[in-house]
């Protein structure tokens, strides 16, 4: 697979972190770069939101994975999606000089699901955090979350009630999958439909903070 085409919204000073937003079924790498103010507002991060891959005949836009079942990602294509992210992810870390435990991975609906998925890989290094807005932990023939070895993982659940994309139980059980590892989860629901609730954000935007606090990146 080639190379993934990325946007980035460098920090204003020496990065302390790295921020890694996932779009979107249907969109594109500038669907949420606006985002990265809204979530850093003090630019402290280097933020960076890649084009998935693939694109479907008669759907706008690019997508991660194929879907056949919402929850059951096609597996070929989500193993691809996974390989071109790692590289990204990698090749990031070593470009910035940030690594994973100073990275959070993050996303809205099917950029979520691939944040839960390069964020929980046993063959992956840990990230600091997953941020996930209306998704799901996948099930995937072949590839099982691993929670053992990362018990310093933050994650951020949020999603709504009245989602007719993807039903709020997907969220739930990521809640309940999570805290049973040991990880420390932070879990909103609200009335929203499939979206990004305005209310959930003041409380993303301080999780980010706290997870990526200052401290980190400055002990060089």
């Amino acid at each position: 697979m080639s190379r993934l085409i990325y946007k980035e919204r460098p920090a204003a000073g020496a990065p302390e972190g790295l921020l890694v937003l996932h779009h979107g079924r249907g969109a594109d790498e500038r669907d949420l770069l606006g985002l990265a103010d809204v979530l850093d507002p003090a630019q402290r991060l280097h933020v960076v939101t890649p084009r998935a891959p693939l694109t479907i005949p008669g759907w706008p836009g690019h997508h991660w994975y194929v879907v056949p079942r919402v929850g059951y990602p096609d597996p070929e294509t989500f193993f691809a999606a996974r390989t071109a992210l790692a590289g990204l992810h990698d090749e990031l870390w070593e470009r910035t000089g940030l690594g994973p435990e100073q990275t959070i991975l993050g996303g809205f609906s099917m950029g979520s699901v691939m944040s839960y998925a390069l964020g929980l890989d046993p063959e992956r290094p840990a990230p600091a955090g997953i941020l996930a807005f209306s998704g799901f932990v996948p099930t995937v023939d072949g590839w099982q979350p691993s929670l053992a070895d990362r018990r310093d993982l933050r994650a951020f659940i949020a999603h709504g009630r009245n989602d007719p994309i993807m039903d709020v139980g997907f969220a739930r059980a990521a809640q309940e999958l999570l805290e049973a590892g040991g990880l420390d989860v932070t879990y909103l629901e609200s009335d929203a439909a499939h979206h990004i609730d305005p209310s959930h954000v003041p409380a993303a935007v301080a999780w980010v903070r706290d997870t990526l606090p200052r401290t980190v990146g400055m002990t060089g």
